[in-house]
C-alpha cells in the first residue's frame, strides 16, 4: 500500500471515530439527526484541518526558527493569528460556502438549460488529457488562481473592500500563521465568488477540498517568516516568501498607482502579464503605512473585526 492510500485510510478512520464518538451523540442529544450526513462530511474537513495545521506547525515552524526574516517580538499578535488559523482550517469556512452555493447554482443551471445553455466543464476541453486527475487538478488550480488574482486586486482597489482586507495587511509580525488573518466578511465575499467559479467550471466537492488545502499550504509558506527565494527561474513560476512579503511591505504593499504589487496568490505569471510584479528582495518590514501615523487596526480578534466594520462605514 502506498503512502497516499495509508493517509487516506487514516483520515477515514479518524473521521469515523470522531463522528461516532462526538458528533453523532451530540446530534442525537439536540434532536438534529437530520444533519448527520452534512456533519459527517464536515468531520472529514476537521480531520484534514488538524493534520494540515500540525504539519505546518512542525515544518514551517522549524523553518522560521532556522532562517527567520526578522525577530518576532509581538507574540500576542501571533497568537491572534493562530486563532484565525484554527477558526478557518478547522471550521471548514470555504467548504461551507461551497456546499451552500451548490443548490443556488443548480437552480441557476436549470434555468440556463431551459435557455439552451450549460455550465463549462473545462476538464472536457481535451478528452483523454484534461480529464485525467492530475491535469484536471492543475487546470482547476490555474483557473481559480487567475480569478483569485483579480479578487485580490479588488480587495486593494475598492475602498470598502480594502477596509476589510486591511485586517490581513495590518500584521507587522508576519508568520506562516498570518495567512488566515482576515475579516470574516472579507473571507465570505471571496469564498462565495471562488465557490461559484469552481462549481461553474465543474469542480467536484472532493476536488474542491484538495484544491483549497493545496492552495492554503502554499499560502502559509508564502507568509512564513523566512529568508527564502526560489532558485533561478523558479522564482517566476511560484510565489515565494520573498515575493509575497513585498506585497505586505510597509509603504509598498498597498500604496502606489496599482494599490500595491505582487497580487498573485500562487503563480506570479499574473503579476507579469498585468504589470504588477516587483522582483526586489522582499525581506522588509511589513504592515500599512498609516500605522506609523498611529492608526489603530485592533489588537485582538474582536477588535480587528469591529474596527474593520467601523472603517467600512467611515467611522474609523
Amino acid at each position: 500500500m502506498n503512502p497516499l492510500d495509508l493517509l487516506s485510510d487514516g483520515v477515514r478512520a479518524a473521521q469515523q471515530f470522531l463522528f461516532e464518538t462526538l458528533v453523532l451523540p451530540t446530534l442525537y442529544h439536540i434532536g438534529k439527526m437530520g444533519l448527520a450526513e452534512p456533519m459527517f462530511e464536515f468531520t472529514e474537513w476537521v480531520v484534514l484541518g488538524l493534520i494540515e495545521v500540525a504539519v505546518l506547525a512542525v515544518v514551517l515552524g522549524a523553518m522560521e526558527r532556522r532562517w527567520p526574516a526578522e525577530a518576532v517580538i509581538d507574540r500576542a499578535a501571533v497568537r491572534t493569528d493562530i486563532l484565525y488559523t484554527l477558526l478557518h482550517r478547522l471550521g471548514g469556512f470555504a467548504l461551507l460556502v461551497f456546499a451552500l452555493a451548490r443548490p443556488l447554482l443548480d437552480a441557476l443551471e436549470s434555468q440556463l438549460r431551459w435557455w439552451g445553455l450549460s455550465r463549462v466543464n473545462i476538464d472536457q476541453a481535451w478528452p483523454g488529457v484534461t480529464d485525467t486527475p492530475l491535469v484536471s487538478f492543475l487546470l482547476y488550480l490555474v483557473v481559480l488562481d487567475f480569478v483569485d488574482y483579480w479578487l485580490h486586486r479588488g480587495q486593494h482597489r475598492i475602498e470598502a473592500w480594502w477596509s476589510l482586507h486591511a485586517v490581513h495587511h495590518s500584521q507587522r509580525q508576519m508568520t506562516f500563521w498570518s495567512d488566515q488573518r482576515n475579516h470574516l466578511l472579507d473571507d465570505l465575499l471571496r469564498d462565495v465568488v471562488m465557490a461559484l467559479v469552481a462549481l461553474m467550471i465543474g469542480v467536484a466537492p472532493g476536488q474542491f477540498v484538495m484544491l483549497i488545502i493545496a492552495s492554503r499550504v502554499l499560502q502559509s509558506l508564502q507568509h512564513a517568516n523566512v529568508r527564502l527565494r526560489w532558485p533561478g527561474v523558479f522564482e517566476r513560476f511560484l510565489v515565494s516568501p520573498s515575493f509575497h512579503r513585498l506585497h505586505h511591505a510597509m509603504g509598498i504593499g498597498h500604496e502606489g498607482p496599482a494599490r500595491g504589487v505582487n497580487f498573485a496568490v500562487l503563480f506570479p505569471v499574473w503579476d507579469v502579464l498585468f504589470r504588477t510584479a516587483d522582483w526586489r528582495v522582499g525581506f522588509v518590514p511589513t504592515g500599512i503605512q498609516d500605522q506609523l501615523d498611529g492608526r489603530d487596526y485592533g489588537r485582538g480578534f474582536w477588535a480587528q473585526q469591529w474596527r474593520a466594520c467601523a472603517r467600512w462605514f467611515g467611522r474609523a
